[in-house]
């Protein structure tokens, strides 16, 4: 797309990394699923090895569908470059991997996603790289680490599944300060609601699984931002093999052509569950940056364009009263997901955090009786009628 008619971010999401037209070409990009590309002429298939000219030469370095799928979300976040994994997991793995060696130190926050805990607490420290993970919402605390010293400072807001907000804009600076990357997992709040690039951050990461494919039927991970730190990690990407599946990239594609849509459904809908769930009876937390009980409400709003569609609460009576309550729901799948078009819900004991044990899910601030609750684009009202009469089933049952 040219720079000087800048398209909104609803028709970058249609239309970016499609935008060429040849006669006779299909209007949609096609899943390509050879393993290899072919050449007659030894130069040009050389030139294309050396990266002089574009091209893609095998499976699993490059492909035309894989690459039209990066340079959609490269453009949605304002990136310099973009690269894809086969999951979210193995996009933020590889990136750890691809930025670190023995010996450097990483700050980060309690409150990230399970998976991404358990590679700092059991995965990285025994490569040599020292972790320091601090409490989210203790601001200062993490600055005084990153100055102590930082080489990579990863942040996650709005955390998974507490949905805490970090301060990105501050945190990043101190990051930079001291020389460190700066790699911020945008999953939650997608590129419609936050823009961390602008805010200071080096790289973003996704899990397209989630939000940015939006019908919980392909798997996949992204990595954009700085062009050279984005060619490290591809770098390291193409000889581990973690790459996206074509038939995959093509599902993503089409899912993101309706994230505008889905995104803006979303965030109306959850902004009205969290503020109705605030007042429905047997719930005694609710956990959405949307509202202004919220404790960092005031930074979510200074770097937020919309609120996301997950939410928690947590229920009197702990993880019985869950018990009871999310057999009784009708319209929302109960499954390890979250950013489908259809409602999920879940207990982090399932979902975000089954890898901890209850006692680790305690330290992390996470009640064995909170419900994440990924909302979908259904009408909303049924969504209230839902989750009442599930409330009250889960209060009769319970005595």
């Amino acid at each position: 797309m040219t720079d000087h008619v800048r398209p909104r971010p609803g028709t970058t999401a249609v239309w970016a990394g499609e935008e060429e037209r040849r006669a006779g070409a299909p209007t949609q990009v096609p899943m390509v699923g050879s393993v290899s590309f072919g050449y007659r002429d030894l130069e040009d298939w050389m030139s294309v090895a050396r990266g002089e000219r574009p091209g893609h030469i095998y499976g699993r370095n490059t492909n035309p569908t894989v690459a039209a799928f990066e340079e959609k979300v490269r453009q949605l976040e304002g990136a310099g470059a973009a690269t894809s994994f086969a999951t979210g997991m193995a996009a933020i793995a590889g990136t750890f991997w691809a930025l670190l060696e023995p010996g450097r130190r990483v700050v980060s926050t309690r409150d990230t996603y399970g998976g991404t805990s358990v590679v700092f607490t059991d995965h990285l420290p025994r490569w040599g790289v020292d972790t320091v993970l601090c409490e989210t919402e203790a601001t200062e605390e993490i600055e005084a680490e990153i100055a102590r010293g930082c080489d990579l400072l990863y942040l996650e807001s709005p955390t998974n599944p507490t949905l805490k907000v970090l301060d990105l804009a501050r945190l990043a600076e101190a990051g930079r300060r001291v020389g460190a990357t700066v790699v911020v997992d945008n999953t939650f709040a997608t590129p419609l609601n936050q823009s961390p690039l602008a805010l200071g951050a080096h790289l973003v990461i996704h899990s397209a699984t989630k939000f940015l494919g939006g019908h919980a039927d392909a798997l996949g991970g992204v990595v954009c931002g700085d062009a050279e730190f984005v060619r490290r990690v591809f770098r390291f990407r193409e000889i581990t093999g973690a790459s996206l599946h074509p038939e995959a990239a093509y599902l993503l594609l089409r899912g993101l052509k309706t994230l505008a849509l889905r995104i803006g459904r979303q965030n109306e809908s959850a902004l009205r569950i969290a503020r109705w769930l605030e007042g429905a009876e047997g719930v005694t937390a609710v956990h959405y940056p949307g509202l202004p009980s919220h404790p960092a409400h005031a930074v979510a709003t200074r770097q937020m364009r919309g609120f996301g569609g997950v939410l928690s609460f947590a229920l009197k009576g702990g993880m019985a009263a869950v018990r009871r309550f999310l057999p009784a729901l009708r319209w929302a799948h109960l499954a390890a997901n979250l950013g489908a078009v259809e409602t999920v819900a879940g207990t982090p004991a399932t979902t975000s955090h089954v890898e901890c044990t209850p006692e680790e899910r305690a330290a992390l601030g996470i009640p064995e009786g909170l419900v994440r609750y990924s909302v979908g684009i259904e009408d909303p009202e049924d969504l209230l009628a839902d989750l009442e009469q599930a409330l009250a089933a889960a209060r009769v049952r319970g005595g």
